[in-house]
């Protein structure tokens, strides 16, 4: 790590790139007709990955950038599965067969925060509606926190295989700073449930650049999960955006660290989970050399969408809930953010589906350059080209951001075909968006390049 790059480029406001283009570039144009279009139009027998966002949780984290809603009642979060069950069945029907189910993924929010008999109904009615392959993938998100006994067991029953925790910090300074507290012990407490029930895999989300994190405390934090023995890590930078999210008002902006210092923070955890037995995939994520995700890198099969790196090879990722985002072969749709909209219009009848993007040959183009970039740390830029139908030349010449990365030593370009350099994978986000065509009017809205 060089701190000139960092100097440089550190402060620019970069997306992570987990769909292209991103959704500040959706617009109204695309809506529920459109959506409807488009599933009835996808292609019987295809498989189809599913996301189910639940958007609740008991209390606030204040770095949180999730769509959730706070509440200590029950009504709400079943009034809400009641309108994402019939947003399934509205979904189901505007197809032309049942779908083929390769992966599912409930995120949030706290999905675990429904109780474990509504859970247990909304799986059935996923497996009633849709098609499940042999081997499809069930994963959910979990606070530690908020996870009984009970909910564990009805996961593992439910065919959970996949739990990813979110952890963030043991630092008790830090947990303070961004009103989460949990103990070591609860953590752990959640694992040992999770296995006993078969959830077989297990990730850990953590965060560096937190209101006075120290990178002793990022490595005390990494080394007590490794203790724990999950089989992933994701490792994500902490992005402030009080403009777009009002509650990190409440983080004192005076104790965040600085791009530099978050750049440490960021590989003394890398280098403690690396110096454990774990793989570096990507920018962000870390894997037992075992792990599905360590095999799908060194294959060259890794893949990114809205969950980041992922083994998950599906074309289309169709989103239910509030704010949910789904990825069409066209395009992208997003349902309403609001629950109580979404609930509306699902109560109505009719698809919440209130913007979308609509790609073209020139976006799929360059959202396939983008993800190997993100997942290989290098891309073939004319190979992908011909493939699909361009010259690259159209995207090489006149790159002035291509070139001041060349020229900064962050990457090497021979003829087109890139690759980052050791020194420079930090910055993997600068040399994706040297490939953004819309990278100028995304605003403030990203998370800091490093």
């Amino acid at each position: 790590m060089q701190p000139s790059l960092v100097a440089k480029y550190g402060e620019a406001r970069l997306p992570r790139y987990t769909s292209y283009p991103t959704a500040p570039h959706f617009s109204p144009a695309i809506d529920a007709c459109t959506y409807g279009d488009w599933l009835a139009a996808t292609p019987p027998g295809k498989p189809v990955s599913l996301y189910l966002h639940i958007p609740f949780c008991r209390s606030m984290c204040w770095y949180c950038g999730c769509h959730t809603t706070i509440t200590q009642r029950d009504q709400p979060i079943l009034d809400y599965v009641d309108m994402l069950r019939e947003e399934v069945r509205l979904v189901s029907a505007k197809t032309r067969a049942p779908l083929s189910i390769d992966h599912v993924h409930f995120g949030g929010g706290t999905p675990t925060i429904m109780q474990p008999e509504e859970f247990r109904s909304l799986i059935a009615l996923l497996r009633e509606r849709f098609e499940f392959e042999s081997a499809a993938e069930i994963a959910v998100e979990i606070d530690p926190r908020t996870l009984e006994p009970a909910m564990a067991t009805a996961l593992g029953e439910a065919g959970v295989r996949r739990a990813s925790l979110g952890v963030q910090s043991f630092d008790p300074v830090v947990q303070k700073a961004i009103n989460r507290i949990q103990s070591e012990e609860q953590t752990m407490e959640a694992v040992t449930r999770l296995r006993k029930a078969g959830v077989h895999s297990i990730n850990f989300d953590l965060i560096y650049g937190l209101p006075h994190q120290r990178v002793e405390s990022c490595i005390a934090t990494a080394e007590a999960a490794i203790r724990m023995g999950p089989e992933r890590f994701a490792v994500f930078g902490y992005a402030h955006v009080p403009s777009f999210k009002k509650h990190q008002k409440l983080i004192d902006e005076k104790a965040l660290a600085n791009a530099e210092d978050r750049v440490v923070q960021a590989e003394a955890i890398a280098a403690t989970l690396v110096a454990a037995g774990y793989r570096r995939i990507g920018l962000d994520h870390f894997a037992r050399p075992g792990d599905s995700l360590a095999i799908a890198q060194a294959n060259g099969q890794l893949h990114r969408n809205f969950q980041g790196y992922t083994t998950d090879a599906c074309e289309i990722l169709m989103g239910l809930g509030a704010s949910a985002i789904g990825r069409m072969k066209n395009g992208y749709v997003q349902n309403e953010v609001p629950p109580g909209l979404y609930s509306q219009c699902i109560a109505s009848g009719r698809l919440a589906t209130v913007r979308g993007y609509r790609m073209t040959a020139e976006d799929r183009l360059r959202a396939a350059i983008i993800e190997r970039l993100m997942c290989d740390f290098g891309v073939d830029v004319p190979e992908l080209t011909a493939a699909h139908g361009f010259d690259p030349q159209m995207l090489l010449r006149g790159n002035a951001k291509l070139a001041m990365l060349e020229n900064d030593g962050v990457l090497e370009n021979a003829d087109g075909v890139i690759w980052l350099r050791e020194g420079g994978r930090f910055l993997v986000r600068a040399a994706a968006a040297a490939f953004d065509a819309y990278i100028e009017q995304s605003g403030r809205t990203h998370s800091k390049a490093a």
